[in-house]
């Protein structure tokens, strides 16, 4: 890639210098926080005695000495924090709170600790993104980004720390909440909507000072591209509520926050009732294709991540959007942040992110025909490659060594390196390890789904029933999207009379959803970003004809294996072909912001 540009701006131009110089350097520059990693937590117990560093801060010595773990390798360590013990167990620094993050094997979140430090780095990678994009897009200080963001509930663990989503924590510090006057980030959404626990009054406060400065509103976004949609979903349900309310100039009484309502009174000063008819206009109609454009008609992007499980949304934000670019402009998890894309504009499927070697120390395992190269069984050791020593396109999981004590743990994801900014390496995001099915935020892997089709299947026995196969997919069609499942029934009594209700189907449903990882469960109860799951119900012998089309396209007969989750076309729609019966989750999965027992 050549040289990213010239600056917009005196900040923009030492921010882009910023960049510049970690690139160039990135192999000193992991060598160095390695260093500073190691001599900062020196004194902590996994380091000094788990792992007998001794205090040796070089590479090869950390190499030979800590290994590479998993969650459930550094678990024991990470509760006895969360229980309250104070000693140094990770960290040479306090740990201060616990980013949560799905996939345990009992289905509760992981608890990934954090430091007070961490924030400062957070924030200068947020403050790389608007110097990069300013090349791409002329006068975005001229205008204002409509950005849909939420916190989500949280809770504390026995000790007594937070635990609580990335950006939960982000937006309830003090660098999101008195971050300081900027030009290319001004926000429609007042802080106190951002900030408001309650979804509904969120969202509508959200909305309705998005629309009051449409056409001040440059951008358009939200985290991931699902919760843009859901925006879009909340102003088709309410669009007559809002044109109300401006022009009226009042605010509907089901926001009753009252930090909520004081911050949409500064906004909505006066009735409007010009901008309520052009509303009306543009949404009566029922016509939705393009909305966001007709809506907000100066906006030149939407800011969205796309990639990875988010890429399913592309065809429907298009649709909604008018066409509009969509811009991925960082990479970032619970873990750890890592990076951003340096050309932000580039089209969805292009999307490469560099990683910040200043943010953690990165290593990569290498994939061998998809899977990571060493192996438990063969005692063969895991062969990692450091950051600036990874080769354009193989692929690779990422495994990180932050500041806050997780010492060479598997993110999970599994990227490709497409090419190099300077040094630094430049990563297409591929797919998330295991995961087999994605809304939002929730990760539900094969081993889950199984567990939670067991215990469904288990409610239809006293009709005879069971369940011969099974596959699922993410159906992101409909707003908000939801599981699907579908499963071929077998039934050993005779007669119409014995095959299960539509209660029991439906009572299937919800054990599938209750047998569910927290965060799934919280995305259905509380948040509403994952809509009921649905049971289809196919005919018999769907998946022989499966397996006949799959060996048809050239597999094994040997090697097949049912697919748990599909995204092929042809093959869903072969699926709902056979379908002969729907059943939908009759309620809500019990979650509660405290883990189960």
């Amino acid at each position: 890639m050549a040289a990213l540009g010239v600056a917009a701006c005196e900040k923009d131009a030492e921010m882009l210098a910023l960049i510049e110089e970690l690139t160039a350097n990135a192999g000193r520059v992991q060598e160095r926080v390695l260093a500073e990693i190691l001599t900062q937590n020196s004194e902590a117990e996994y380091l000094k005695q788990k792992c007998d560093l001794g205090g040796a801060t070089d590479r090869a010595t950390f190499k030979a000495k800590v290994p590479v773990v998993t969650y459930e390798d550094v678990r024991p360590e990470i509760q006895r924090i969360a229980d309250g013990d104070c000693s140094a167990i990770l960290s040479g620094h306090p740990i201060t709170e616990f980013l949560t993050s799905s996939g345990t094997s009992a289905g509760e979140r992981k608890l990934m600790p954090t430091i007070q430090e961490e924030l400062d780095r957070k924030q200068l990678l947020y403050s790389l993104l608007m110097p990069v994009m300013n090349l791409y897009v002329d006068g975005l200080d001229k205008g204002m980004g409509l950005y849909f963001l939420f916190v989500k509930a949280e809770s504390k663990t026995a000790g007594g720390l937070p635990a609580r989503p990335v950006l939960t924590s982000y937006y309830k510090s003090h660098h999101f909440r008195h971050r300081h006057f900027d030009p290319y980030n001004v926000y429609t959404s007042p802080t106190a909507a951002v900030l408001c626990p309650d979804a509904f009054q969120s969202m509508y406060a959200q909305m309705l000072c998005g629309l009051h400065h449409r056409l001040r509103v440059l951008r358009v976004g939200a985290v991931f591209a699902s919760g843009l949609l859901r925006a879009i979903r909340f102003l088709q349900l309410h669009w007559r509520q809002l044109a109300h309310d401006i022009a009226t100039g009042t605010l509907t009484p089901r926001v009753s926050d009252p930090a909520v309502r004081a911050a949409v009174a500064e906004v909505l000063t006066r009735p409007d009732a010009a901008l309520a008819e052009v509303i009306e206009s543009e949404c009566a109609g029922g016509d939705w294709a393009g909305i966001v454009a007709r809506i907000w008609p100066n906006t030149k992007y939407l800011d969205v991540i796309v990639t990875g499980a988010m890429a399913q949304y592309i065809p429907t934000l298009e649709f909604y959007s008018g066409g509009l670019p969509m811009a991925c402009t960082m990479y970032a998890s619970s873990e750890c942040y890592f990076g951003l894309n340096l050309r932000p504009m580039c089209k969805p499927g292009e999307v490469s992110y560099t990683i910040m070697p200043n943010m953690a120390y990165f290593e990569f395992l290498p994939l061998e025909d998809g899977l990571s190269s060493g192996s438990a069984a063969t005692g063969a050791p895991l062969q990692l490659v450091d950051l600036a020593r990874v080769e354009v396109g193989k692929q690779y999981e990422l495994v990180i060594t932050t500041y806050a004590g997780l010492c060479r743990y598997r993110v999970g994801d599994i990227l490709q390196v497409t090419g190099f900014y300077n040094s630094a390496p430049e990563f297409r995001f591929v797919r998330r390890k295991n995961v087999l099915l994605s809304i939002e935020s929730d990760k539900t892997d094969e081993a889950e789904l199984q567990r939670a089709v067991e215990r469904a299947s288990a409610l239809l026995r006293r009709w005879g029933a069971s369940v011969v196969d099974y596959t699922s997919q993410a159906e992101t069609r409909s707003i908000p999207g939801h599981y699907v499942i579908y499963w071929e029934l077998l039934v050993r009594s005779e007669g119409e009379d014995r095959w299960p209700p539509k209660e029991a189907l439906e009572a299937c449903c919800l054990e599938m959803e209750e047998a569910m990882n927290s965060v799934y469960r919280q995305s259905r109860a509380a948040d509403g970003s994952i809509g009921p799951l649905e049971i289809r119900v196919v005919r018999g012998g769907t998946f022989e004809e499966l397996m006949d089309y799959a060996i048809g396209r050239g597999a094994s007969i040997n090697q097949y294996k049912v697919p748990r989750a599909v995204a092929f076309e042809p093959i869903i729609e072969l699926l709902d072909s056979r379908v002969v019966g729907a059943y939908f989750s009759p309620a809500c999965p019990k979650w509660t912001p405290q883990p189960r027992n």
